[in-house]
């Protein structure tokens, strides 16, 4: 017997908020007895009405803004190369990596979550970009783009900041 769309719906949320890691979509569409593209769709539903909820390589979260926690987006510019040394810098400092958003000329702003808080997520973030030989998202605007970064407070975003602005990766 399949479950209707929104009792499916509410649970694939409970099952998020109870997760502590990504769900791939192929392990909610197992779970659901559905077919990933259902997934797919319900998480586009889902999304409509206000749910947090992100879309990594590693499947899907359900971010939660804690109460206390402070948000800042950073306008970067770096090299390939540079990736690495750039989301280490935040991690290092406290802070959160959420997404990557660039402006492009013909398509306007495209974002992708990322969802890096952790050397570790770093590392699995540059293993995927090298497995797949996949460009960076920022290669359709020459290296520059935004990163929305979290963090326990403003001290900590303002030495993100200030590392950042010394490594020459920081715009005005």
């Amino acid at each position: 017997m399949q479950i209707d769309g929104d009792t499916r719906r509410e649970r694939m949320v409970q099952l998020l908020q109870e997760a502590s890691e990504p769900i791939p979509g192929a392990k909610l569409a197992k779970l659901m007895g559905v077919s990933r593209q259902v997934i797919v769709q319900d998480i586009a539903l889902l999304r409509a009405v206000d749910k947090n909820i992100l879309s990594t390589n590693k499947g899907y979260v359900l971010f939660h803004r804690k109460p206390d926690e402070h948000t800042r987006s950073f306008h970067v510019r770096h090299t390939d190369d540079q990736i690495t040394d750039e989301l280490n810098t935040i991690v290092d400092c406290g802070g959160n990596v959420k997404d990557v958003t660039v402006e492009h000329p013909i398509y306007g702003q495209i974002s992708v979550d990322l969802i890096i808080r952790s050397r570790m997520d770093v590392q699995n973030f540059d293993e995927q970009v090298k497995k797949y030989r996949t460009k960076p998202l920022n290669n359709l605007t020459d290296g520059e783009h935004f990163h929305t970064v979290t963090a326990a407070d403003e001290a900590t975003l303002d030495a993100i900041e200030e590392a950042l602005a010394r490594k020459g990766y920081l715009l005005p």
